[in-house]
């Protein structure tokens, strides 16, 4: 019991020893390309404070275990120490770091008590690389048989992975020969690829192939992002660009999905999925803004984990609809499955779990140009099926057309004979349509000049009147006029009898007779008499004179014509001829302003101011109130230099809303039966309308009715419309 416990005590004793001194081995280089991991020993500077100085002399270093350590993603500095012995007879060993994704690399050693320091940095052009490559390659100068001792700084923002190779030169020139090729293997696949599926875009005008250019465009140039060859060819004088890096896998993982929603139509086949697809979209846009604002860890965990997230929803459904039998998910699930597996064995190797290889080293891009290769497949396949679906769509439509044809056919004949039938119903209709049409013209002409007859009628009324007053004052003073014209001729024929009297006693005894005649006829009181009744006769006579003039003002005979008219000659000749109307129970308030001659046709315009002072003087001999004195306000003014405006004003009954709304239309009227055919008005509007002017009705029940009627003082000469 008592050796069992003390050979345990031993043996941890020796496992404690070995590990306190174990140290990295001395790499011994002849030639041939050597992966140096576990010939390393690494120190973690936690602060990135330490100097060159300081390392050499601490005591922290641990040895590595690991072909290609890998230190994750950290903001920590590593000091990486290793001794290189040269077996060879070239002194030139190249030291090849084969991950471009490092931020910065300073290689120390010690010669002659002096150390010597290299650095290779993104941040700087590539142009001030001693060896112009993607990855990061010290030339190092080792004398045959002798050792070197140096010491590599690695500081990154990204995963840190440090496969570090020692090659002969005439290594390092074949392993890039070789890269160079399959490199451009893979990017010719994934350019003809994007090129060819472009074109069929323009084409057919597809989305899905849009989609998939873009993202073979942005999963192209990260994977040479990440293999270097963006900073060495596309912008080598930019190093700034270099920490933009994930834009390119957001946006490859933005059209990846877009593609994949518009190819598999996951909208209506998962909805679910879609939406969350569609969240996706917007992380990796996040992820892209975090990487342009400078956050560049928040910006690469948000793509550590959106990236697989998307990628499992995407096998999901499309091993979901291949299940069901969707031929379109079949491909794109085989095509997704090796761009998987190459990213996963990519991944593997750098964790250490496979091999760094000639054939880890190639499988991401071997598994994207066969993803590639096969969506496009796929791409055309789902045209194959589309274009077959509509030959059968097709080769339907056609049977369905004959079908209809023949149904056609049947229904024409049936149709022909019911388009017959009422077409010979529809010419009956349509001749007795024509007879009542020429009725209802006749009986509008009936009603137009039935209107014409009483504006005559009025008219003829009006002039009778105011004529016969002069005539008959004219007519009276004939009778006491001859006898009066008669008592002087008496008077002249006694003195014709003088001139026949022969002696002078005679003489004197006719021209006793004769005073005595002019003393019984009153001569003072005849020439007095005479010369009223010559003034009388001469006042009805210019009264008859004023009145023609007045009915030829109203009439204008020329009223066709366009002419420079003084409106207030118009109202003036209208209320003259409508004096008789209202008589001594209406009255009249006249203010007609100082307005210019307008340009209108007079008559028409007479015609407006009849039918409104008509309408006026028909409300207030109806409307019998004691309490007012029915009375119609006439006034004219310039409104402004370019119109003129007429009101004509009574305080009658005024009308309704109701009534105002339809005042204007044909054959409406509120007057008794017999009184008016209702097309007064109508017309006015119309002539109104025609001379490009405006009338306004201000109007209330008890308060009485007001039109205002604005006229142009010029308007443009054009045709007056029948008024009828």
């Amino acid at each position: 019991m008592e050796l069992n416990l003390y050979k345990k005590n031993f043996l941890t004793f020796l496992l404690l020893l070995v590990t306190f001194t174990a140290h990295a081995s001395e790499v011994t280089f002849t030639g041939t390309d050597v992966t140096i991991g576990k010939n390393v020993e690494v120190y973690e500077d936690t602060l990135g404070t330490s100097t060159i100085s300081e390392v050499m002399a601490s005591a922290k270093f641990v040895k590595s275990y690991e072909d290609t350590p890998n230190f994750g993603l950290s903001k920590s500095t590593f000091w990486i120490k290793f001794k290189i012995r040269n077996k060879t007879n070239d002194n030139n060993v190249f030291l090849e770091l084969a991950y471009p994704r490092i931020e910065s690399c300073y290689l120390y050693t010690k010669e002659k008590n002096k150390v010597l320091e290299e650095s290779i940095s993104w941040n700087d052009p590539f142009k001030k690389r001693s060896v112009k490559h993607q990855n990061i390659v010290f030339k190092l100068n080792i004398p045959q048989n002798q050792f070197r001792e140096y010491y590599l700084k690695i500081k990154g923002n990204e995963q840190i992975v440090v496969p570090l190779i020692v090659r002969s030169e005439m290594g390092f020139f074949q392993f890039t020969f070789t890269n160079e090729i399959i490199s451009g293997i893979h990017m010719g696949v994934l350019m003809v690829m994007m090129l060819y599926n472009f074109f069929v875009f323009f084409s057919i005008r597809e989305r899905s192939y849009l989609y998939y250019v873009f993202y073979i465009l942005f999963i192209g140039l990260n994977q040479v992002t990440i293999t270097g060859y963006t900073f060495k060819f596309l912008w080598p004088n930019t190093p700034e660009l270099n920490k933009y890096f994930s834009i390119f896998p957001a946006l490859g993982g933005i059209f990846a999905i877009l593609f994949f929603q518009n190819f598999l139509h996951s909208k209506e086949k998962s909805p679910s999925i879609h939406r969350i697809l569609s969240a996706l979209i917007v992380a990796f846009s996040l992820s892209m803004i975090f990487n342009l604002l400078g956050m560049d860890s928040v910006s690469y965990r948000i793509i550590d984990v959106t990236g697989p997230a998307a990628a499992l929803l995407a096998l999901v459904v499309a091993f979901q609809l291949s299940i069901e039998g969707y031929r379109p998910a079949k491909f794109y699930l085989v095509a997704w499955l090796i761009f998987l597996i190459g990213i996963v064995l990519y991944t593997l190797r750098n964790l250490n779990i496979l091999p760094y290889n000639s054939f880890t080293n190639y499988t991401m891009q071997a598994g994207t140009a066969i993803e590639v290769i096969l969506l496009s497949f796929a791409l055309a396949d789902k045209i194959n099926i589309l274009k077959r679906e509509k030959e059968i769509s097709q080769a339907q439509a056609l049977r369905i057309s004959m079908e209809n044809e023949k149904i056609i056919l049947e229904q024409n004949a049936f149709l022909e004979k019911s388009v017959n039938e009422r077409t010979s119903e529809l010419q009956f209709a349509n001749k007795e349509l024509n007879i009542t049409l020429t009725k209802l013209k006749d009986t509008q002409t009936q009603l137009i000049d039935s209107e014409k007859m009483a504006s005559l009628g009025q008219l003829t009324a009006g002039i009778a009147h105011e004529i016969n007053n002069p005539i008959n004052f004219v007519s009276s003073n004939i009778r006491p006029l001859r006898r009066d014209i008669d008592d002087i001729l008496e008077i002249l024929d006694t003195y014709d009898e003088v001139q026949h009297v022969d002696s002078m006693e005679s003489l004197k005894i006719k021209i006793r007779d004769i005073e005595q005649l002019k003393e019984d006829l009153d001569l003072d009181y005849v020439k007095t008499e005479l010369n009223t009744l010559l003034k009388g006769m001469e006042d009805g006579a210019h009264r008859t004179v004023e009145i023609v003039k007045g009915l030829k003002i109203f009439s204008r005979v020329d009223e066709s014509d366009l002419n420079l008219v003084n409106i207030n000659e118009g109202v003036e000749s209208t209320l003259i001829i409508l004096n008789y109307q209202m008589g001594n129970s209406i009255h009249l308030v006249k203010e007609l302003g100082n307005i210019p001659s307008i340009e209108c046709y007079a008559g028409k315009l007479n015609q407006v101011f009849m039918n409104i002072l008509t309408n006026s003087i028909y409300a207030l001999l109806k409307d019998n109130q004691a309490n007012k004195t029915p009375t119609i306000w006439v006034k004219s003014w310039l409104k402004d230099p370019e119109n003129i405006a007429i009101s004509m004003k009574d305080n009658g009954p005024g009308m309704t809303p109701e009534v105002r709304a339809k005042i204007f239309e044909p054959f409406f009227t509120t007057k008794q039966v017999g009184d008016g055919t209702g097309l007064g008005l109508s017309i006015v509007f119309k002539i109104i309308e025609v001379h490009n002017g405006n009338i306004q009705v201000n109007t209330e029940v008890g308060q009485g009715t007001e039109f205002i009627i604005t006229l142009p003082v010029k308007r443009a000469t054009r045709p007056i419309p029948d008024f009828q």
